[in-house]
């Protein structure tokens, strides 16, 4: 069963824009979008961003995709067309284990633009808009962080 996830979520992956996946694209996906597609979050906040109001949906457990312990949406983006509250700027999803290697992420995504660390744990970057955290031992990923396609330029802070 595991495997077959895998197999299936690898695919999803060689053919998923960087910045979506899931049908979400940070930037693109509104609210109405996730809901329809997720239903309702197991939970729901709000905060301010930058001066601006923003949402946070987070979907735990048996709401999260299959494969996932959590999927983190975070709603509000500036735009050169001004604020967009009900836009997806930030999707975060946290895989059970086994379910995203490091092989996984380089057949689906290819290399990273750059690499890092963030307390001896490898980190990808990918410009197209792909933040990937592993295990410490560099073979799990933990942490997938889609956002809108980033400038050469552009530094993401380590979480």
């Amino acid at each position: 069963m595991r495997l077959a996830l895998a197999v299936a979520l690898c695919l999803i992956a060689g053919v998923a824009h960087a910045s979506e996946w899931g049908l979400i694209e940070a930037g693109v996906t509104t609210q109405d979008a996730v809901r329809a597609r997720y239903g309702g979050a197991t939970k729901t906040t709000s905060a301010k961003v930058e001066g601006y109001d923003s949402t946070r949906w987070v979907y735990e457990a048996a709401q999260a995709p299959p494969g996932f312990a959590r999927m983190t949406v975070d709603f509000g983006i500036l735009t050169p067309q001004g604020f967009k509250q009900s836009i997806v700027r930030v999707l975060q999803l946290e895989p059970n284990p086994n379910i995203f290697t490091r092989d996984i992420v380089l057949a689906g995504w290819g290399a990273p633009d750059r690499l890092s660390k963030d307390k001896d744990a490898d980190v990808f970057f990918y410009e197209a808009g792909l933040i990937v955290y592993f295990d410490r031992d560099g073979r799990l990923a933990t942490t997938l962080i889609f956002t809108p396609r980033q400038k050469p330029s552009d530094s993401p802070a380590p979480r």
